[in-house]
């Protein structure tokens, strides 16, 4: 193949995935107007339109989607492979991409990444923090992580952390002048801090299960937030009940800042995993990062 042609496929692909000139041209590093031209020159010599622009938009056309579907995997693969083999040098180099949730990236990501990166300079990590459940091929990421039942059976799984367990927890503030629900059926007549999630088409739904039984709550209450930060500055401020992951909240429960409610019915599940393609070409970095994170409990 030419070497234009795969320039011109590889910014296609660029506009085509970031639906924009503008972040196109900034990912690939050059103009926009040297972008359009090799755009322009593509469609020309393919005889179809491939994007369709308006002033606030560029999405593909159905033979741009087409392109895209069939040519992408392979110049993705063809890139994999040749950074692969550049990285087979003395010393394991390049970037990793990585998706992960918040609580994620603070247990377990990071404090592996800061033990590896100062051993291997040439090593980067990208982290982008997101609640949805990424298309890590479709991101363009090399790997991501997940709760061990939500990983996808093609994919590999590698666990990362240990197993994990919920907690329902209030202030003493709170409970002042409220009764402790004891059932998950309670937490209707409490104010609880919602958590909005994109993957669960809205506010989070508190899960539960005990002797066998599941249950999942719709809670109710005045806040409603995206990060577990926030919440757990809410819930310490005695403004309603939260549901946080147990190794946030040991601290407040040790000095009694937060009280722990219907802990039988929170029993433990499989923690994080870090997963990726079974196609992916591992290359050094990439192993070195993977055994960093590998649990080992």
């Amino acid at each position: 193949m030419p070497r234009d042609n795969l320039n011109e496929l590889t910014a296609f692909l660029a506009v085509a995935r970031e639906k924009s000139f503008t972040r196109a041209a900034a990912k690939l590093g050059v103009s926009q107007s040297a972008l359009s031209h090799a755009l322009r020159t593509l469609e020309e010599r393919l005889g179809v339109r491939l994007l369709t622009r308006t002033t606030r938009s560029v999405s593909p056309t159905e033979a741009g989607e087409r392109l895209a579907r069939t040519v992408g995997p392979r110049l993705d693969e063809i890139e994999s492979e040749l950074a692969a083999l550049s990285a087979l040098r003395e010393k394991p180099a390049g970037t990793i991409r990585i998706t992960a949730g918040e609580h994620s990236a603070d247990t377990v990501l990071w404090p592996a990444i800061a033990r590896l990166l100062p051993q291997y300079p040439d090593i980067r990590v990208e982290i982008v923090v997101d609640y949805g459940l990424t298309d890590i091929v479709a991101g363009r990421y090399d790997a991501g992580v997940r709760l061990g039942e939500q990983v996808a059976r093609d994919m590999i799984a590698v666990r990362i952390g240990p197993d994990m367990r919920m907690a329902v927890v209030g202030s003493p503030a709170y409970f002042a002048s409220r009764p402790k629900p004891r059932t998950p059926q309670d937490l209707t007549d409490h104010n609880c801090i919602n958590l909005r999630l994109p993957t669960h088409g809205g506010l989070y739904a508190w899960e539960f299960e005990k002797a066998g039984r599941e249950l999942k709550v719709r809670v109710d209450g005045q806040l409603v937030f995206n990060t577990a930060g926030l919440r757990m500055n809410a819930v310490l401020a005695g403004v309603g009940l939260a549901y946080l992951p147990e190794d946030q909240v040991t601290a407040h429960l040790a000095d009694g800042r937060l009280l722990r409610l219907m802990a039988d019915w929170c029993p433990p599940f499989p923690g994080y995993h870090l997963y990726y393609p079974s196609r992916r070409q591992a290359t050094p970095a990439f192993t070195l990062l993977v055994d960093a994170l590998r649990y080992r409990g």
